[in-house]
């Protein structure tokens, strides 16, 4: 179950991507992007993360040693497939929401995509690194022009 649950998640968040770097940003695309895209993530995340702290599957809780107040017990949360992919899906829905919103202010601020492309590379391959990069990019245009970012 959790491995069809990881792939399917994974193939969602790529074709949002691939859509989010290539495709033209038709409003109608953004939107299904946020809302089909990063709100299934996230459905599949609230879902699955009821049903391992519910209990229903992959229980997790004190007396496994879960918490989220120690390495330990974090990693006993991650410890079963189902804690796995609801992590995974919880950075596939955040990455995907934190791109949307970099390609959204990218191109408000008149950004060529072709400097958005490598920027929103970086934030589907290492979330905060890409997020860190275009805050940078986005306050030095910025100052250039005298504007606040």
């Amino acid at each position: 179950m959790w491995d069809g649950i990881f792939g399917g998640a994974n193939i969602l968040a790529m074709i949002c991507w691939l859509a989010l770097i290539l495709l033209p940003r038709w409003p109608a695309l953004l939107s299904a992007l946020l809302y089909l895209g990063v709100g299934l993530l996230c459905l599949v995340y609230a879902v699955g993360l009821i049903s391992i702290v519910g209990g229903f599957v992959d229980p997790v809780g004190p007396d496994t040693g879960s918490n989220f107040s120690s390495i330990e017990g974090v990693r006993a949360i991650f410890a079963s497939d189902g804690g796995v992919t609801v992590g995974w899906v919880h950075y596939l829905a955040f990455d995907l929401f934190v791109g949307l919103w970099i390609a959204r202010d990218a191109d408000a601020k008149g950004f060529n995509r072709f400097v958005q492309a490598p920027i929103l590379l970086a934030t589907f391959l290492a979330g905060p690194l890409g997020l860190f990069v275009w805050l940078i990019v986005r306050e030095k245009a910025a100052r250039k022009l005298g504007r606040p970012s």
